[in-house]
């Protein structure tokens, strides 16, 4: 019986999701019969101030936010909490320095996907082909952590099986994704962030019944695990752990192209500015309570990481059962799962846009075929569906730690669009031969020093992708030649309209 009272919350909740998508591809049927790639994947720039703050802060949020950052924090303690302040930031840098640069350009040629964008930029379609293999190979690897962290929970939680738990929401959010487009996916994001920030709520207060209020719980902390209160924890956050995050997580997350596509899908001004305060408020109350959640935890688990399956996932799921009913651990639960479909709704549909939009449309268009709005409807929702199952399929013999996998696959898109991004919108020199060294030549130096674990003073590998990047941008700039005029009228009018 209590199987069954932890697993209604969330299948109503899924439900209640595929429930929108079918309302949305409805809705939505005279939109896409005139023009299907525009509104099934940047849902024909309508989105409000609200939708587009949610979406982008539920697309960001990922199942690392609710399982594996509060489980580094109950090792760690308030250091992981200082060190996660700086993605407050986040959406407020995403949508304040993209968002209104590439709006414009995105209505001046007309561009469905951020590749549309780079392409017309740096006019190569070697680097639109690159960067659409990095999406997809970098958005699969996040997906797939997405889909574990969240079975595992699931399991722990409900006492189904992984399998099970992997089966129910995989397939229901592969089906809705491909059902709902966009404009379901944006809505769905915006119920999902809702369903976490109550799901926090919850979860919280169960914990300072379970634990004997706040000040029991910090007194217990306080006494046992002093180095919990310390910025640099007894060394287990040490300077080169927060610079690290600081830019994987903070700073370089502004060019992650998931995010940057919300800029292309805003209606107006008015909308945008609003997102950003909205967005940040949102995305603050998300990141920093989960992980206080996490530091708290650790008055609610008293025992070694061992005695807790040696794991710091299974932090968040065992904290959830120690303080709550089976219905409640349903409800709850509903936070980290609907992270974990926002993540994967976006990211599925923009590695499907990579494939459909930017290689096989382009390449038709490039031999002089007219692609039909039909063709790229059924073409469209067939390589959503076999991406997603793909995805499934490798999720089915889980990996183990969904921190760092997360981390990894963040790292790897950093690397590859900060600079070209950044260049390309604001530096109207940049060419495209230092944007193909950047992108290059920087993934192949983070995903080599990853694999042989190569590390500079201790910082995360992202340092040396991100700065190698930078030098790779220059000398390719250096050597190749400026684009023509009417390229650069296109992205700086401010500076050759006069």
């Amino acid at each position: 019986m209590s199987n069954i009272l932890n697993l209604l919350p969330v299948l109503i909740f899924l439900i209640l999701m595929l429930c929108i998508s079918v309302y949305i591809q409805k809705s939505s049927q005279n939109d896409r019969k005139k023009d299907f790639a525009k509104d099934y994947f940047i849902g024909g720039r309508t989105l409000g101030g609200f939708v587009l703050a949610m979406t982008t802060a539920a697309t960001y949020s990922s199942v690392s936010t609710f399982v594996g950052g509060p489980g580094m924090a109950w090792i760690i303690g308030y250091g992981w909490l200082y060190m996660a302040i700086v993605q407050v930031v986040v959406i407020f840098l995403v949508l304040g320095v993209f968002g209104k640069k590439i709006a414009l350009v995105a209505r001046r040629i007309d561009a469905v996907t951020i590749i549309d964008v780079l392409r017309a930029r740096y006019q190569s379609n070697t680097l639109a082909n690159l960067a659409a293999l990095i999406i997809v190979a970098f958005f699969c690897t996040t997906m797939v952590a997405q889909f574990v962290g969240a079975a595992k929970l699931f399991e722990a939680v409900t006492g189904f099986s992984y399998f099970t738990g992997l089966t129910l929401f995989g397939l229901i959010v592969v089906i809705y994704t491909t059902i709902g487009g966009f404009k379901g996916v944006a809505i769905t994001d915006a119920c999902c962030a809702i369903a976490m920030i109550v799901g926090l709520g919850i979860l919280l207060g169960a914990m300072m019944e379970t634990g004997g209020g706040f000040t029991k719980i910090m007194g217990y902390i306080s006494t046992n695990h002093p180095d919990m209160l310390e910025p640099l924890s007894a060394g287990k956050m040490p300077l080169s752990l927060y610079i690290s995050q600081w830019l994987l997580v903070g700073i370089c997350t502004l060019a992650l192209p998931q995010s940057v596509v919300r800029g292309i899908s805003f209606k107006s001004t008015r909308a945008l500015h609003r997102a950003m305060i909205i967005g940040t408020i949102v995305i603050g109350a998300m990141t920093l309570v989960a992980t206080w959640i996490g530091i708290l935890s650790k008055g609610i688990l008293t025992g070694s990481l061992a005695a807790y399956g040696g794991s710091v996932d299974n932090i968040t799921p065992l904290t959830i059962i120690a303080s709550m009913s089976p219905f409640w651990a349903g409800v709850t639960i509903i936070g980290p799962i609907a992270a974990t479909i926002s993540t994967v709704s976006s990211l599925l549909l923009s590695a499907s846009s990579s494939i459909v939009k930017d290689i096989y449309m382009h390449h038709k268009q490039m031999q002089g075929h007219l692609v039909s709005n039909n063709t790229v409807r059924k073409f469209s929702l067939v390589c959503t569906i076999i991406l997603g199952l793909i995805v499934y399929s490798i999720a089915i013999t889980p990996p183990s730690v969904i921190w760092l996998i997360n981390m990894f696959a963040f790292g790897g898109l950093e690397t590859a669009f900060f600079w070209v991004l950044i260049f390309g919108l604001f530096w109207s020199k940049a060419n495209k031969t230092g944007a193909l060294a950047a992108m290059a030549g920087g993934v192949l130096v983070y995903c080599v020093t990853m694999a042989l674990k190569l590390k500079v003073l201790d910082l995360h590998q992202i340092v040396l992708g991100i700065g190698c990047s930078l030098v790779f941008f220059l000398i390719g700039n250096a050597l190749g030649q400026p684009h023509d005029r009417k390229t650069l009228e296109t992205f700086f009018p401010e500076e050759y309209d006069k």
